[in-house]
């Protein structure tokens, strides 16, 4: 029970870990002028499609963690 536990917020700590590094660079780019709103709407997107992989294997790791061995 408690190793279970453990592992849940090991999975949840690497995802979260995962989503700060992809995210890192939005607020350079929210603070730079030079960048267009096409431009930040354009990276915003690639952001928003890369993190989808990680929320469904956090959902899917939570909900079977049969499924990690």
């Amino acid at each position: 029970m408690i190793s279970d536990r453990k592992a849940k917020a090991k999975l949840l700590i690497l995802l979260g870990i995962i989503w700060i590094i992809i995210t890192l660079p939005l607020p350079w780019i929210i603070n730079n002028p030079e960048v267009s709103q096409s431009q930040f709407n354009t990276i915003l997107g690639i952001i928003g499609i890369m993190s989808i992989p990680f929320i469904a294997l956090g959902i899917v790791w939570t909900l079977k963690p049969e499924l990690t061995t």
